[in-house]
This record gives structure tokens, C-alpha cells and sequence, in this order.
């Protein structure tokens, strides 16, 4: 492979945006990315899965994960064993190469079926137990969430872009030798494309953004109902001060019907005490179309990010960190560990259930979905009581 020559088979696409080739970002900032997102879940409190890919083209790697929570109940009866609740993950690093188009990563690889409609992800067997091949499908067109921008002391740490969808997924899983079938009428989930600048890759030295404590305030919800499908994303400063929210209905391209927006988001969340885990909570739509939408949250099962996917703390694992020319790890871990415990903080992905309250709009009051519920609290943040890094809730 010649690193010299920086043209890849994607140069051949009339695709370019800048007078480069497809190869080099139209940014030299290291943290610029470019990466897929996907969730499934079986609309209950059994299974959940995470995972992605993500390339670095100026950190010269691409690396991709595939974690999978699943609960079994115990068997009753005289010396029958507890129910187990593990978190597995299996994780792949490779250095990224000329071609772009490549999106595989050890055992892990996404494959474009259809663009913005169809996407199929393939897991070979691995060390931790787990593997897939299953179709995505969306239910509806994807929508272009609101630029996320952040500017601190003067340095841009995010700009980024993203699509988001609802969709239902098909094939089949495997978790620990099991075999479940993955069937469009139960599986469902989301996924999202996203782009840009954001923190990646080993830590830079703060310099002056770590002499003061500053708040990430994350709550993110793309839920599909049978007839609809709705968007809700809120980021905040510690005073509430708005630095990213969106909520927008979608209906199926079938019915013809546009997206709507729902106007300005308002949230109440409860979380458990002495904890920063969100339980169950109301964002509501006071200005929309047709009158007031409320949607009562309930957080049905959740999966701790920070675990074993790169999305954490963990110094060895880090999306876009170098591994090596290539690398594939095994994260197997069983939640009622004290060990497991320690790191259930961060950014958390659940499955929510999701029940809307709109007098004004029968089409839509009383319909119950479910889909991801995630929210991140770091920092001080006033409406909630939250006042040092990772204080609990009282």
C-alpha cells in the first residue's frame, strides 16, 4: 500500500467538496471524524445493543465496537443458579489506509444497502460471545439534526453534523451461544450519521479549558411509535442556557405528511438518589402545533457506555486512539460487580418507554413508544441540584 499517493477508489465518485482528494479532510484539526451509530433493542428489559464505526482520517485510524447487554433470569428450584446480567463488548482498531470506502474493522463491518434507507452490520464470532447479521430499515427519511457547535476560550471542540432515524431491524443475533431471531414487528432502534469535530484520540494537555469545572448537560431521545416517530435532543449550560435542542414529529414517507417541528423542548427528570442515572422524566412541547405535547419517559434498560465501547473514561480505549496496525479485544463484564458499579456514570444509552399526552391531537395522545433514551450529566446544573463534577442526586 503506497501512503505517498493519496488517492483512494472513492476519488473515482463525483463526491469531492473541496480541491483535495477524498482521502484528506477539509480540516486538519486531529479531532475531525466521521462515524456510524446504531442501537437495537426488543422494545422490552431483556436486550440491548450499541455499536459503531468511526474513522479519524488525521489520526490515521478507524476502529468500531458492538456491546450487547442481555439479562437472563434465574431458574427456580432447590440449587439453581442466579440470573446473570452481563455487558459484553467486542472491540477492533486498524489503522484507516488509503480506502475510505472500507468500513470494516476485525469481525465488525457495515455494509450501504440502500443509501439513507437500508444498511446491513455483520459481527463474526468473537471472543465475547457475541455476533450478528442483521438489516436495518429505516421508517422513515432521516432527518438533519441542528449543527452542534461549541466554542471555548477561543478553540472550536465541537462542529459537528448529523442524520438522525427510527427504523426496525432484521436477521439474527447471538449472545453467549443463544441464537435469537431479529424480526421487524419487535426490534426496533435508531441510528445516526454524524461528522465533524469533537474530542477523539489520545488526551491533548487541557491548558486552560482544565482550570475551571464546566457542565455537559445531554438528554437525547429518537423514539418510534407504530404510526410516527419523534425526535427530542436538549444540551445545557449549568443555568439552563441553551446550547443545542431540536424536537421534530415524523411521520412515514408513505403518508406524504412533512416533518413538523415542535418548538422549544422543556424537560423535568428524576434521578436516582445518590446517583446521576436519569429514571424517568417529562419533556414537553408547550408551543406546538395544535397545542401542548407532554411525554412521560420511563427508563426501561440501560447500557453503560462508559463500559468497555470507547465512549468512557477507560485510558487504554478511546475512539480514534492508535492500537496498532490492528487490534480486536474482548470486554466481558458482569454488572453486579462492585467493579461494574464503580463505572456506571458518563454518558448512558437506555431503552425508554415513552407515553404522549397531546388533548389536541388525537392522532397522537395516549400513544405509547419505545426507543433510546440517553442523557449525560457532568458538572454543576442548577434545575437539578447538581453542584460539583459528579455529585449525587439528593
Amino acid at each position: 500500500m503506497n501512503f505517498d499517493n493519496p488517492l483512494s477508489p472513492l476519488d473515482d465518485y463525483p463526491v469531492h467538496q473541496i480541491a483535495e482528494p477524498i482521502r484528506y479532510a477539509g480540516t486538519s484539526d486531529r479531532n475531525f471524524y466521521d462515524r456510524y451509530y446504531f442501537n437495537m433493542h426488543s422494545c422490552s428489559d431483556d436486550v440491548f445493543c450499541i455499536f459503531g464505526l468511526g474513522q479519524y482520517p488525521n489520526l490515521g485510524t478507524t476502529d468500531a465496537f458492538f456491546c450487547v447487554r442481555r439479562t437472563t433470569p434465574g431458574v427456580t428450584g432447590v440449587g439453581a443458579a442466579a440470573g446473570t446480567d452481563m455487558q459484553r463488548v467486542v472491540r477492533a482498531s486498524r489503522e484507516l489506509g488509503l480506502d475510505r470506502m472500507d468500513t470494516s474493522v476485525g469481525p465488525i463491518r457495515i455494509e450501504v444497502l440502500e443509501g439513507l434507507k437500508r444498511l446491513r452490520v455483520i459481527v463474526e464470532p468473537n471472543d465475547a460471545g457475541v455476533a450478528a447479521d442483521i438489516t436495518w430499515t429505516g421508517s422513515h427519511h432521516p432527518t438533519l439534526e441542528p449543527r452542534h457547535f461549541i466554542r471555548k476560550h477561543g478553540r472550536v471542540t465541537f462542529d459537528t453534523q448529523r442524520l438522525a432515524q427510527n427504523g426496525v431491524w432484521e436477521g439474527t443475533l447471538e449472545v453467549a451461544g443463544k441464537t435469537l431471531a431479529v424480526t421487524p414487528d419487535r426490534w426496533w432502534g435508531s441510528r445516526d450519521r454524524s461528522w465533524g469535530v469533537r474530542p477523539v484520540g489520545e488526551p491533548e494537555a487541557p491548558g486552560i479549558h482544565g482550570s475551571q469545572m464546566s457542565t455537559f448537560y445531554w438528554n437525547y431521545a429518537p423514539v418510534r411509535f407504530d404510526e410516527f416517530s419523534f425526535i427530542y435532543i436538549c444540551q445545557e449550560e449549568r443555568d439552563g442556557t441553551r446550547v443545542m435542542e431540536t424536537g421534530e414529529l415524523m411521520w412515514p414517507d408513505a403518508t406524504g405528511k412533512p416533518m413538523e417541528l415542535l418548538g422549544r423542548p422543556e424537560h423535568d427528570l428524576v434521578f436516582r438518589p445518590g446517583t446521576r442515572i436519569a429514571e424517568r422524566g417529562v419533556i414537553r412541547f408547550p408551543h406546538a402545533i395544535g397545542g401542548p405535547i407532554e411525554v412521560d419517559i420511563e427508563m426501561r434498560y440501560p447500557v453503560y457506555l462508559g463500559i468497555g465501547t470507547g465512549y468512557g473514561a477507560e485510558p487504554g480505549w478511546r475512539h480514534g486512539m492508535y492500537q496498532g496496525p490492528h487490534k480486536t479485544e474482548a470486554v466481558v463484564v458482569d454488572l453486579a460487580t462492585p467493579e461494574a458499579k464503580a463505572q456506571m456514570w458518563g454518558i448512558i444509552d437506555s431503552v425508554g418507554r415513552f407515553t404522549v399526552r397531546a388533548p389536541g391531537r388525537p392522532e397522537l395522545d395516549g400513544r405509547v413508544g419505545h426507543g433510546l433514551w440517553e442523557f449525560m450529566v457532568i458538572g454543576p446544573h442548577d434545575q437539578y441540584g447538581f453542584q460539583d463534577l459528579l455529585d449525587g442526586a439528593k
